[in-house]
């Protein structure tokens, strides 16, 4: 018994070094892959040669349930052209999707206008909610440089409710609640814009 005790011990501490070493290993090749993915999202909303920093290292965080629809940090990336702002790209959440919250990335110019919006991740109807990805619509294209002057803030839902966009047949939650947390993150913009900008990079 006690034999058997220790083999399985040490087929046991065995196993963990393996797996210690092989997450060693791959760790950075994971983390590398992570960063690539990232990359390509944001550039996306904000072509890479409109720009001339690595966005990924110039990122702040800030906080504000009400704006950007989450108590957690939610990540600013920032980009510049010669030293000048030209945009903020936020991870912005829409809290009351249809089936949860939705992730998104909002990328603001400097002069307060959309240049793109993308879903990062949700758990929205398949065939329903989910138009509201890029690979399964255009919709989301729809608010490249929209801005809280045009439509109107008073136009920021969807046309069932007087809005200005689309909403999904059968479906009008979950784009409801994406443009609203888009407007939603313009307001948070407008409000903090010099702060945003002039706030140091953190690693």
């Amino acid at each position: 018994m006690l034999l058997g005790g220790a083999l399985l011990a040490a087929f046991a501490v065995v196993g963990v070094a393996l797996v210690a070493l092989t997450w060693q290993k791959t760790a950075p090749q994971i983390r590398e892959n992570e960063r690539h993915v990232l990359t390509s999202t944001l550039n996306e909303v904000l072509p890479a040669d409109e720009h001339d920093n690595d966005l990924l290292d110039d990122a702040i965080t800030v906080r504000n349930e009400a704006l950007l629809g989450t108590t957690e940090p939610v990540t600013v990336y920032r980009a510049y052209q010669n030293g000048e702002p030209v945009a903020a790209l936020f991870t912005s959440v829409a809290p009351n999707g249809y089936s949860g919250p939705i992730r998104l990335l909002v990328c603001v110019r400097a002069d307060g206008r959309l240049s793109g919006v993308r879903v990062l991740g949700h758990r929205e109807t398949p065939g329903l909610g989910d138009y509201i990805e890029i690979e399964r619509s255009d919709w989301i294209t729809h608010f490249e440089n929209a801005s809280l002057e045009k439509p109107a803030r008073d136009e920021w839902d969807v046309r069932r409710y007087g809005g200005h966009f689309d909403q999904f047949t059968g479906a009008t939650i979950t784009p409801r609640a994406v443009v609203r947390a888009v407007k939603n993150t313009l307001v948070y913009f407008e409000r903090h814009r010099d702060d945003i900008f002039a706030e140091t990079a953190q690693q």
